[in-house]
C-alpha cells in the first residue's frame, strides 16, 4: 500500500482496536506523506483487543491482514454491537441488523439458527462455521455440525462474518464463517465491576455480572449470565440457562502473550412443538408437544500462545478442548397416528430419548511472514489444523411420555480425526493486492451402531462404517484501493460440505446410502465498497454460489439432491445525516447533538435447483428479497434505535409440500440505552412493535411461531 493511503487504514486500525484474539498488531515506524508533503514517522504501536468498558464502534471492513490472517480480496465485515444499543436476550434479529445477507430462523427456544444466500437449512447454523475467538464450537464440526451453543452477546465484542474464502481460512462449511470476538482484560484499571439486569414479558429475567482489570503483567475478565423465561407459548415454551467464563492474558513480554480460558454452559428448555398450517390460524400460541424437553451442557477449555519473532514474523497457537453433551426426551405418536408428525399432538404413551457426547481436542498453529520481492510487499499466512473426537450416542425407549430414560433401542461409538494445511499469500504491488490460497483437508470418521429390540432389549443388529475424506479447497482474492478509502474487490474460492454422521452411515430401518460424498462449493463475487466520508459507507456486490452434492431421501435412499445455483445482488450503506449536514454547510452540530444515521441493506436472490427429485424448485431458505432498513440516533452514550426487516415468500424445505411454505413479512424493533449517572444505564425495548404476525421455522413437526409483540426493561450499574 502506498504511504499516502496508509493514514485511512491507521485511522481505522486506531478505531478497530483490531484482533481481540490476535492483538498484537503493530504498526513498525512507518513513513506517512502528510497533506504538507513532509514525511512524518510513526511509533510502534500495539492494540489490544478490545474490553467491555469500551464502546469504540469499529470500521466495518477488517485489515487486509489482522494477526495471523489474511482478509485482503475476501468479502469479510465487522459486525459491531457498540454500534446499537445492547441488544438484550440474544436477539439475532436486532444483532444483524447492519448485515446484508444473514437470515434468522427465529423460534420458540433460546437456541440460535443462521442462514446465508439459500446454502442449505439455517437450522442450528448447520452450513456455516461458528467460531469462538477463532475455535469451532459446533459440537462437531464435521459429523454433527449443529451449533448448539452461542457465547452471549452481552460478551461480545464484534462478529466477524467472512463469506468467500472462509473455507480457506476455517475449512468446511459453504454458507461463510461467523467468528466471535469475544472481550478482552480492561488494562486500563486493575478492577473494574459490571452487572445488568433485564425483566421483560412471559417473566423474562435477565443477568449479566462481569468483572475484569489487569494487574502487572496478568489480565483477568470473567462473566456470569443467567437468562430465564415461561415463553409466550401456552405450555411447555419455559426455558433456563446459565452460563460462565473465565479469561485471563499473561504478558510474557511485549512480543509474547498467553491467554487461558474456561467456558461452561448449561440450558434446559421445554420444546412446545409445532403447529399445522390450520392450528396456526387459529391459535398461533398453542402448544402440541407437553412433555419434549432439551438439555444442553458444554465445559471447554482453551489455550492461546502469541509471539512475535519480528516486526516481519509473528505466529498463534490455540489449542482446545472440552465436552459437549445434548439429551432430549420427545412424546412418541400413536401408531393410529402413523409417521407424519407434521402439526399433530402425539398420543402415544411412550417417549423417544436421545442422548449424545462428545469429547474433542484441537490444536491449531498459525505463522504469518512479511516479505520484500519482484518490487512489492507481501505476506504469507500459513497453518494447520489437527482435531480429535469421542462421540458415543444412545437412544432409548421411554416406557411413558414424560419418560427421561427407558429401554435402549440403539448405541453409536463415532469418532473423527481431521487434519488441515492451509497457505495464503497477499502479493501486493502498489494499490494492487491479489492473494491465492490452498487449503488441504483430511476427515477420517468411522461410525459402529449396535441395534436392540425396542421391548426386550436384546441386541438384533450391528452396523460400521468407516471413510475417509479428502478435500482439497483452492481460491484466489484481488483488491485494488482508489482514492477516497474506496476499494474494489472480487474473489473466487471453493468451500465444502463434510459427510455427516447421518450420511457416513444410515441407521433408520429401510434407509439405505449411495454417492454420500462431501458437497462441493464455488463461490464467486465482485465488488465495491469503501468509507469515502466519515459520515458515509457503503458495500455492494454480485454473488454467484454453485452447490453440487445436496442430499436428501427419496424413496428410502439417501443420496444426491442435485445441484443449487444461487446468485444475486448484496448491498449495504449507512449516511450519519448531521454528520453530512455538517460537511455541507460546514457547522458542527454533531458536537451538540451527535449522529442520526439512516442505514438499508438488502439482498435480492434467484435460486434454483438442477437435478434430483425437485429437478426446477427453489430450495428452501432462499427469498428473493431480505431487506432491513431503520434509525439510529447516538450522543454521548445515548442510543436509540428503529430497526426493521422485510423478507419475502420462502420455503423451508426443498420440495413442493405447502406445508412448508414461508409468508413475506416485516417487522420492527424500538430499543434504548441511556445513561442516567455515570454508574447506572436505563436500558428498554418494544420489539415486534406493531405485533406482527409472522413464523420465520418450519421442521418437520410443523410451524414454530415467532414472538409477538414484547417488551424489557432494566438497567446497567459499574464502576
Amino acid at each position: 500500500m502506498k504511504p499516502r493511503y496508509y493514514l485511512p487504514y491507521f485511522a481505522a486500525l486506531m478505531t478497530a482496536a483490531a484482533a481481540a484474539q490476535e492483538p498484537v498488531v503493530q504498526v513498525e515506524e512507518v513513513a506517512v506523506e502528510a497533506a504538507t508533503g513532509k514525511t512524518q514517522t510513526l511509533k510502534t504501536i500495539t492494540v489490544y483487543g478490545e474490553s467491555e468498558n469500551d464502546s469504540i464502534v469499529q470500521n466495518p471492513f477488517l485489515l487486509p491482514v489482522e494477526g495471523t490472517k489474511i482478509f485482503a480480496g475476501k468479502r469479510a465485515t465487522v459486525i459491531d454491537l457498540d454500534a446499537l444499543p445492547k441488544v438484550q436476550a440474544n436477539n439475532y434479529r436486532q444483532a444483524l441488523a447492519l448485515t446484508p445477507g444473514l437470515q434468522i430462523s427465529e423460534e420458540s427456544t433460546p437456541l440460535v439458527s443462521i442462514g446465508y444466500r439459500g446454502i442449505g437449512t439455517p437450522n442450528r447454523s448447520q452450513f456455516m462455521q461458528v467460531l469462538k475467538d477463532g475455535i469451532p464450537i459446533h459440537a462437531d464440526p464435521f459429523g454433527y455440525p449443529e451449533a448448539y451453543f452461542t457465547p452471549p452477546l452481552d460478551t461480545v465484542d464484534r462478529i466477524e462474518f467472512i463469506r468467500g474464502g472462509a473455507g480457506l481460512m476455517y475449512g468446511s462449511q459453504p454458507a461463510g464463517a461467523l467468528n466471535y470476538i469475544t472481550y478482552m482484560p480492561d488494562r486500563n484499571t486493575p478492577f473494574s465491576f459490571r452487572t445488568q439486569n433485564i425483566y421483560g414479558t412471559d417473566d423474562l429475567f435477565s443477568n449479566y455480572t462481569a468483572v475484569t482489570g489487569t494487574v502487572g503483567k496478568l489480565g483477568y475478565y470473567g462473566y456470569y449470565n443467567h437468562r430465564e423465561s415461561n415463553g409466550f407459548r401456552s405450555a411447555n415454551s419455559d426455558y433456563r440457562l446459565d452460563g460462565g467464563h473465565f479469561k485471563v492474558s499473561y504478558e510474557v513480554s511485549p512480543d509474547t502473550r498467553w491467554i487461558l480460558g474456561v467456558d461452561l454452559y448449561e440450558q434446559d428448555n421445554g420444546e412446545p412443538g409445532g403447529l399445522s398450517v390450520a392450528d396456526y390460524a387459529k391459535n398461533r400460541d398453542r402448544a402440541t408437544r407437553q412433555y419434549d424437553f432439551f438439555r444442553l451442557r458444554r465445559y471447554v477449555g482453551t489455550a492461546e500462545f502469541q509471539h512475535k519473532f519480528s516486526s516481519a514474523t509473528e505466529m498463534s497457537v490455540k489449542a482446545w478442548g472440552g465436552f459437549y453433551d445434548r439429551y432430549s426426551h420427545r412424546q412418541r405418536l400413536s401408531g393410529a397416528q402413523g409417521s407424519d408428525a407434521f402439526g399433530v399432538t402425539p398420543l402415544g404413551t411412550q417417549s423417544n430419548i436421545e442422548q449424545q457426547q462428545f469429547y474433542s481436542f484441537g490444536i491449531e498453529p498459525r505463522i504469518r511472514h512479511d516479505w520484500q520481492a519482484l518490487g512489492g510487499e507481501h505476506t504469507l499466512a500459513a497453518g494447520m489444523q489437527f482435531y480429535w473426537l469421542d462421540s458415543p450416542r444412545k437412544d432409548q425407549r421411554g416406557q411413558t411420555a414424560w419418560a427421561s430414560e427407558g429401554i435402549t433401542t440403539s448405541a453409536s461409538q463415532r469418532n473423527v480425526f481431521y487434519s488441515s494445511f492451509f497457505a495464503e499469500n497477499k502479493f501486493t504491488w502498489g494499490n494492487l493486492t491479489v492473494t491465492p490460497g490452498v487449503r488441504l483437508e483430511s476427515i477420517n470418521q468411522r461410525v459402529g451402531t449396535r441395534k436392540f429390540n425396542a421391548v426386550t432389549g436384546v441386541q438384533e443388529d450391528y452396523d460400521q462404517n468407516a471413510k475417509h475424506d479428502v478435500q482439497p479447497l483452492f481460491g484466489l482474492g484481488i483488491a485494488y484501493d482508489l482514492p477516497s478509502e474506496l476499494q474494489l474487490y472480487a474473489n473466487v474460492s471453493q468451500s465444502y460440505r463434510a459427510s455427516i454422521f447421518s450420511e457416513s452411515i444410515v441407521a433408520t430401518p429401510g434407509t439405505s446410502t449411495t454417492d454420500a460424498d462431501p458437497g462441493l462449493g464455488w463461490n464467486y463475487e465482485i465488488g465495491f465498497r469503501g468509507t469515502p466520508r466519515q459520515w458515509f459507507t457503503f458495500d455492494s456486490s454480485l454473488f454467484l454460489v454453485d452447490l453440487d452434492n445436496r442430499f436428501a431421501v427419496s424413496n428410502n435412499v439417501l443420496g444426491s439432491a442435485g445441484r443449487s445455483i444461487n446468485y444475486g445482488w448484496d448491498g449495504a450503506t449507512q449516511v450519519d445525516l448531521i454528520g453530512a449536514y455538517d460537511a455541507a454547510s460546514g457547522s458542527s452540530l454533531a458536537k451538540r447533538f451527535g449522529s442520526f444515521s439512516v442505514y438499508a441493506n438488502a439482498t435480492l436472490l434467484q435460486a434454483e435447483l438442477h437435478g434430483g427429485p425437485n429437478d426446477g424448485e427453489v430450495p428452501q431458505f432462499a427469498p428473493e428479497y431480505l431487506v432491513r432498513t431503520g434509525l439510529i440516533y447516538g450522543f454521548k452514550g445515548v442510543k436509540i434505535s428503529f430497526l426493521g426487516t422485510f423478507v419475502a415468500d420462502q420455503k423451508a424445505q426443498d420440495s413442493t409440500n405447502s406445508n412448508f411454505n414461508i409468508p413475506s413479512y416485516m417487522t420492527w424493533d424500538l430499543t434504548a440505552e441511556v445513561p442516567v449517572t455515570k454508574n447506572f444505564t436505563l436500558m428498554a425495548g418494544l420489539n415486534n412493535v406493531f405485533n406482527e404476525d409472522y413464523y420465520t421455522r418450519v421442521t418437520s413437526n410443523g410451524i414454530d411461531p415467532a414472538y409477538g409483540r414484547n417488551f424489557y426493561v432494566g438497567g446497567s450499574f459499574q464502576f
